[in-house]
């Protein structure tokens, strides 16, 4: 699944006439080469998230059949948020096979295919590429790499309780996760992700690190980070 619903506030007032997921980086847009990305990966099936300019992303991906896979887009009436518009689209997870979720406004080489193997090897219901690096929402997880609290401006919020050591890490926007989530998924509405991984640890699931410490990686979600990576496509 990737995520390209948002507004793209920080990036007005370029994102009034163009969705985020369309804004070219090194002449691509950011959407054709994450699919690109996926498609690397061994991934043969997209579903995307669409509310803001969401015409426009349509018929970029419909137009010439230039990627070819299946790909369906799920239009919301109101921005779901991450955990709301993963809900929205279960039907498409039906063969119980795990899946990324990733933001459209990643950029990365972070190795998906790696990622994948760490995850069924941990045998984990979702699994965070992470990284050791500054970042004002950071996630802490346990010695054996299980998600046990993040950071926030009031504090530390912990899952089941504080935990000696946890290591503090940047999420990254990258996720594997399997189907068998959607059950768990109580929230209703729009709701974030990272919550409902901490209520889902506290009872007892798997939410696992992967360690990607040395990729690339890059939010372009402000004027600045764009120049950045314009000026050093990856």
């Amino acid at each position: 699944m990737i995520l390209a619903a948002g507004v793209g506030r920080r990036l007005l007032p370029l994102t009034n006439e163009i969705p985020k997921a369309l804004i070219p980086v090194g002449g691509v847009p950011m959407i054709e080469r994450l699919i690109r990305r996926l498609r690397a990966a061994g991934v043969t099936e997209i579903v995307v998230n669409l509310f803001h300019l969401g015409d426009r992303i349509v018929e970029f991906l419909t137009s010439k059949n230039r990627f070819g896979l299946r790909i369906e887009c799920a239009r919301e009436a109101a921005l779901l948020d991450t955990g709301g518009g993963l809900k929205n689209v279960a039907w498409f997870f039906d063969d119980s096979r795990p899946f990324f979720l990733h933001n459209v406004d990643v950029l990365s080489d972070i190795d998906l295919r790696a990622l994948l193997r760490f995850h069924q090897a941990a045998s984990a219901l979702a699994t965070l590429a992470v990284q050791t690096r500054p970042s004002s929402r950071r996630l802490l997880f346990d010695s054996k790499g299980v998600l046990c609290g993040r950071e926030t401006e009031d504090g530390v919020q912990w899952a089941r309780g504080p935990v000696d050591g946890a290591a503090p890490l940047g999420f990254t926007g990258i996720h594997v996760i399997e189907p068998a989530i959607f059950p768990k998924l109580t929230e209703t509405g729009a709701f974030p992700i990272i919550p409902t991984y901490l209520r889902l640890s506290r009872e007892g699931e798997k939410i696992a690190a992967y360690r990607a410490d040395g990729s690339y990686w890059l939010d372009v979600g402000s004027p600045e980070s764009l120049e950045q990576a314009r000026n050093q496509p990856r």
